[in-house]
């Protein structure tokens, strides 16, 4: 089993910079793919990032690319979301999930493991 803490959520304005923390604990393998989603009210939860556990390679949503970073403490078995020039349309609960199968895809019923969420509001 794995289990999977975000920190780091909060409010605040357009333009700012927040960076959200995934702690992992449980048997974390190199095959392993780590990603974030996020889900505003009444929306779908939607794929933001994924990261290769054990080699690092990164994939980004469409949406967030050029303004997100997401990277790994393979040591502190934790993931980051560095989120830059922050848009009110960013508002949402953001969640940490991981595959143990290495998938890096967009459809988050493929990920087994998920976190309970951060609230990321972005006020404009």
């Amino acid at each position: 089993q794995v289990q999977l803490v975000e920190s780091g959520g909060g409010l605040v304005q357009a333009g700012d910079s927040l960076r959200l923390s995934c702690a992992a604990s449980g048997r974390i393998f190199s095959s392993y793919v780590m990603a974030w989603f996020r889900q505003a009210p009444g929306k779908e939860r939607d794929f933001v990032a994924a990261i290769s556990w054990g080699g690092g390679r990164s994939y980004y949503g469409d949406s967030v690319k050029g303004r997100f970073t997401i990277s790994r403490d393979y040591a502190k078995a934790t993931m980051y979301l560095q989120m830059n020039s922050l848009k009110p349309e960013d508002t949402a609960v953001y969640y940490c999930t991981a595959d143990p199968a290495g998938y890096t895809g967009s459809n988050p019923s493929r990920y087994d493991y998920w976190g309970q969420g951060t609230q990321v509001t972005v006020s404009s």
